[in-house]
């Protein structure tokens, strides 16, 4: 599986301040909720969501080694981009990982390009794509329907483009 953070912009009081929990260093200070997203590698599916935290409380390896981690196999693991080179290379693959063979790394880079095309289509939905306006407790309700509806359009013909993969090392 491919694995990826992704933010999505919530409502702030008052101007971005240093120490905000929620604080997104994607989004230049300013609140958000932060979701790990995995796509499988070979099929293409969406088969992950873990999700919502507050982006500044939480980065990328964080939520990995809070959940994720515990649930791979004693030979498994995931490819990542850099922010989860401190797993690496035992649960996770990363493009820039000076242990990858110089052919592991084009297809690491064409598995986590892939990954960003999700990103993209969750943010797609106005009320991921703008600023989310509504009750926060319905936040990580939105972000599954939404994976939902993206995944049965992957079902229906609107797929990501394939990617051939084979984990040699």
């Amino acid at each position: 599986m491919s694995i990826d953070g992704t933010d999505f912009r919530i409502t702030q009081k008052g101007r971005a301040r240093k120490g905000n929990l929620f604080a997104s260093f994607k989004y230049k200070g300013k609140s958000a909720l932060r979701y790990e997203i995995g796509l499988s590698i070979l099929e293409g599916n969406l088969i992950w969501i873990e999700g919502p935290y507050p982006a500044g409380k939480y980065n990328d390896i964080t939520i990995f080694r809070k959940h994720l981690i515990h649930r791979l196999g004693p030979s498994e693991r995931v490819v990542a981009d850099k922010g989860y080179v401190g797993e690496a290379p035992r649960f996770v693959k990363c493009p820039n990982s000076k242990t990858l063979w110089r052919d592991h790394r084009r297809m690491t880079h064409l598995v986590s390009g892939r990954h960003e095309t999700i990103n993209n289509r969750f943010k797609f939905w106005g009320i991921l794509k703008q600023v989310y306006r509504h009750n926060i407790i319905r936040h990580g309700s939105v972000v599954r329907a939404i994976g939902v509806i993206t995944q049965l359009d992957i079902n229906n013909g609107v797929r990501l483009y394939n990617v051939e993969y084979d984990d040699i090392n």
